[in-house]
């Protein structure tokens, strides 16, 4: 006879219980004992699927003990967030961080007592260096002009909402998003979702283009000029913006399932309901650097003039590089490009993408504006870096890389109220914040919330001004790599400026820059006809086929 396993023993008891009830209610027919036999028949139920179900082995083997360790889990992170995790631990914003958001959203006392909480010892910290003659800024409204020569020029603040779409996020994130952009006069960046009517608040917005071409497309999902010129002519169209990659999943395409096509994502992206969409890895407008070129110019004449940019997370560097070629071939250029960080982001995507595909985002920043700076181009075009900014000193750092204004997409969602509970992709979001389901994006006060992002954005200006006049600095334009310091060891500090390579005005013109090691492997033979490797590589791929 078998030996009775104690990890049945929940799944006996439930049986005895249901037993022990059963006889009581007959006998006594009180509602004690029809309670009883109500909660046992349901255990015994459980414990009964569970030994006959073949889909999970736990289950047999354990019984109803196993929807335990499954609730256990599930409840994991929350457990790991509230009562676990240190205020500094990353997970990918610390408490402090996210408290941060949230106390400057409310316009509440953002002060610390006691002290620092971080490790300054430790290899990683960094800091920026204060004047003994502090400066006073009078105005924190920090501007950046873009397109500059184009007919209708952009006056950006250095803060802006980066990319997130309908879709994304519910309709009262949207609303609150733009009507907070509204108040403090600041862009809201449409995402490649297209323009919904909850961006039409009288926010600025930047339309983003990705590859799906939503709100310029035709029945086949190719580019539609006169789609876009109907939708780009908006008066509260302020830029556009080219979307050839993004930080969260870069090279990787995106489906959005029938299910969730209702009738207004149909209207807003013009896609069929009902009807499942893919937005392809690349895009099919143009398939050389020198088409890119075109299809930019094409986009600002029929826009009337309006600036057009690209983003892009950054990946091969040839493929960067024949971009700029490309620009200096054809004498044309975008009139700002977005650096999106390969740090991951607001979209939903595999984690080996999220934790391994792209360049970080200081290390493309740096890249980016050394191309600008090597080729004569840096004066003509803007530059934006996007990816885990949210506190003045986040935004210090990255302009003092070379950016001249950041993005932000997670401090906003924060800003409405967003608890990182990283259930986006579940259309379950507790804060009513990423989600489509109406009753819960409902829960979300658009006025609160909008007067929310608003405060945060101003009181993050605020907090860059006195960072600003701690330095003995007027102007965001004038923090260079010098300002900022980072340990490399316990004993061991650099500034930014000496712990990367920064190229002289023009001298990639001047026959490349040897001393770098990327432009020696990959400037030479980039090529504005093409995103394809220099032959070079081509032939170093082929002789490891060859001996394979």
């Amino acid at each position: 006879m078998p030996r009775f396993r104690k990890r049945y023993s929940a799944y006996a008891l439930s049986l005895i219980g249901l037993a022990v009830c059963l006889i009581g209610f007959l006998s006594l027919q009180t509602w004690p004992w029809g309670l009883g036999l109500l909660i046992f028949a349901a255990l015994a139920a459980l414990g009964t699927h569970d030994v006959l179900q073949r889909a999970r082995t736990l289950n047999r083997n354990y019984p109803i003990l196993a929807h335990i360790r499954y609730g256990l889990e599930y409840i994991g992170p929350e457990i790991r967030q509230y009562f676990i995790q240190s205020d500094l631990e990353e997970r990918p914003f610390s408490r402090e961080q996210r408290t941060l958001v949230y106390q400057r959203a409310k316009s509440v006392v953002d002060s610390q007592p006691f002290g620092s909480l971080m490790q300054t010892k430790e290899p990683g910290y960094q800091w920026m260096n204060h004047s003994v003659k502090p400066t006073q800024i009078l105005d924190s409204d920090f501007r950046v002009v873009v397109g500059g020569q184009r007919a209708k020029p952009y006056s950006a603040s250095v803060f802006n909402i980066s990319a997130m779409s309908f879709g994304s996020l519910s309709a009262n994130a949207i609303s609150a998003l733009n009507k907070g952009a509204k108040r403090g006069g600041f862009y809201h960046d449409t995402g490649e979702g297209a323009i919904s009517p909850y961006h039409l608040h009288g926010g600025d917005l930047v339309w983003e283009i990705g590859s799906g071409y939503f709100g310029c497309r035709d029945a086949e999902g190719n580019f539609d000029p006169e789609k876009f010129r109907a939708n780009a002519i908006r008066d509260e169209v302020k830029m556009i913006e080219i979307k050839l990659s993004q930080g969260a999943k870069p090279g990787h395409g995106g489906v959005l399932p029938g299910a969730k096509v209702n009738a207004e994502i149909a209207a807003t992206r013009g896609v069929p309901e009902g009807q499942t969409v893919i937005s392809p890895a690349s895009h099919s407008a143009f398939d050389t650097p020198r088409e890119m070129i075109a299809f930019i110019e094409q986009l600002r004449e029929l826009s009337g003039g309006k600036p057009v940019g690209i983003k892009m997370a950054l990946g091969h560097p040839w493929e960067w590089f024949a971009m700029v070629k490309a620009m200096l071939a054809t004498g044309e250029h975008p009139d700002f490009i977005v650096v999106d960080g390969g740090e991951g982001g607001t979209g939903a995507a595999p984690v080996e993408f999220i934790n391994h595909i792209g360049i970080p985002l200081f290390d493309a920043q740096v890249l980016v504006h050394n191309t600008l700076v090597g080729a004569g181009l840096r004066d003509k075009i803007r530059l934006a870096a996007s990816g885990r900014i949210i506190s003045a000193f986040g935004m210090a750092r990255s302009l003092a890389l070379g950016a001249d204004w950041c993005n932000s997409a997670r401090g906003f969602m924060f800003s409405l109220g967003c608890i990182q509970a990283k259930s986006c992709h579940t259309d379950r979001c507790p804060s009513g914040v990423a989600t489509q389901d109406k009753w819960r994006g409902s829960r979300l006060d658009v006025p609160l919330k909008s007067e929310r992002v608003h405060r945060y954005h101003a009181n993050t200006l605020r907090a860059l001004t006195e960072m600003l006049e701690s330095a003995g600095l007027e102007h965001p334009d004038e923090l260079g790599p010098e300002h900022i310091i980072h340990r490399i060891a316990t004993n061991k500090v650099n500034s930014l400026a000496r712990l990367y390579t920064f190229l002289e005005p023009n001298e990639l013109l001047k026959g490349g820059a040897a001393q770098h090691t990327v432009f020696r492997e990959y400037w030479a033979e980039a090529s504005p006809d093409t995103f394809a490797p220099p032959p070079e590589l081509l032939k170093r791929r082929q002789n490891r086929i060859a001996t394979a």
